[in-house]
């Protein structure tokens, strides 16, 4: 058409009068066409301005973005999870480079390591991840990432403390998750494992009769090598997807629930150097991995913890106060465990719920009782209204 355009050019600045079809014939093209061109078309704009379905998150995107230490995959999949059609990643990223909204990457090299499968696994801790809930308050947490060297498969926990109790029963927790321990597991020279004086490191005494009662060889990072934990600290990246949820969350349980949703994702995507998804490849490094150890061994390692039975009303005593649990647990033993003026209540190793400690005598999680209500009750349309006034009597109950 850039002849054509030419041609007419021409013929206007010489006054004189077209003729369409002939040129038409010349061009190849129909006579309307060049007709429409001589009036002033210009042709389609090599760059349309078409909506996208994402300006409407345009604000959203450009807030989350702002937040310190977020990536761009961990703004997508917090979209993604409140609607899922707002397309790939791919398009996604280039919505954001097109706005001018993407960060800027610092990238540093660094050996890559291979290991065979149940052979190790690597620890690390995100540490005092800040998050702001719905109501204002604010939550320090520290998340442990565990992830086996072979298949990638992740396993993400909060941890309250980073203490030596803590991360021992976090590390049960996992072993008996993924039905098994690796043969070795490399940390980093966290106060819960070894022990300084001066420039000389040695490995806590407790944390290594731990480590030979479940059959594990402990492994340490040299100071200042980050590198050789690289492929628990690139996984460190995707718990960065949790800071989005600034302001999206109520709950401690709520952050609990979030992070789990995240590692799911993370095992089930295909990991970047192996193109597989760690999920399919667990299932064949699972069957290397050394058997678990007695029972008795490990329960003697969650000795900490308080024991209670649940009662027929859902609830456990602790302290003077009664504390919910879900109804599904009554007549259960469950393991209390007290940590900053909250109580976590566990059934073996799942978390179940998370209270406050206070001075009401009875604590009941909504969900509980409206459960426990629906057992005795049978009918939903009432329900709602009378676990409101029950629960607002309960309040008003301190203990004694």
């Amino acid at each position: 058409m850039k002849n054509l355009t030419a041609h007419l050019n021409m013929i206007r600045a010489m006054k004189m009068k077209p003729n369409f079809s002939e040129l038409a014939r010349t061009y190849g093209v129909d006579r309307r066409t060049v007709k429409k061109y001589y009036e002033g078309y210009e042709g389609k704009p090599k760059n349309r301005n078409k909506p996208s379905k994402l300006d409407k998150y345009y604000d959203e995107i450009k807030s989350k973005l702002a937040i310190k230490g977020v990536t761009v995959k961990g703004v997508y999949e917090y979209l993604k999870s409140k609607d899922k059609n707002i397309g790939t990643y791919s398009n996604f990223n280039k919505y954001i480079k097109k706005k001018g909204l993407k960060p800027e990457k610092k990238v540093k090299g660094h050996p890559r390591f291979k290991t065979g499968p149940g052979e190790q696994a690597q620890v690390d801790w995100k540490e005092n991840i800040k998050l702001v809930s719905k109501s204002g308050e604010e939550f320090v947490i520290n998340v442990l990432d565990f992830k086996l060297g072979y298949s990638r498969y992740c396993c993400f926990e909060i941890n309250r403390t980073k203490t030596q109790e803590e991360l021992i029963e976090t590390l049960i927790k996992i072993f008996k998750d993924i039905g098994g321990v690796p043969k070795e597991i490399l940390f980093d020279n966290a106060a819960a494992i070894v022990d300084i004086t001066g420039e000389k490191i040695k490995v806590n005494s407790r944390f290594k009769s731990f480590a030979k009662d479940f059959g594990f060889e402990i492994k340490l990072c040299k100071p200042r090598h980050s590198y050789t934990k690289g492929k628990v600290e690139a996984a460190n990246k995707f718990i960065d997807w949790i800071l989005p949820y600034q302001g999206e969350f109520e709950t401690e349980e709520d952050l609990v629930r979030i992070i789990k949703e995240i590692n799911a994702k993370v095992n089930t995507q295909p990991n970047q150097t192996t193109q597989v998804p760690p999920a399919l490849l667990f299932q064949k490094e699972k069957e290397y991995l050394l058997p678990l150890p007695d029972k008795r061994l490990i329960e003697s390692y969650l000795d900490s913890h308080k024991s209670v039975k649940v009662q027929k009303d859902s609830l456990i005593y602790y302290k003077g106060s009664r504390y919910s649990v879900p109804p599904d647990y009554i007549g259960k033993t469950v393991r209390v465990k007290e940590v900053e003026n909250k109580i976590y209540i566990y059934y073996n190793t799942d978390l179940l719920r998370i209270h406050i400690i206070d001075e009401k005598s009875i604590n009941y999680h909504d969900e509980d009782y409206k459960q426990l209500m629906l057992r005795r009750v049978g009918q939903k349309e009432e329900l709602d209204k009378i676990c409101e006034e029950n629960l607002k009597k309960f309040d008003n109950l301190l203990k004694t």
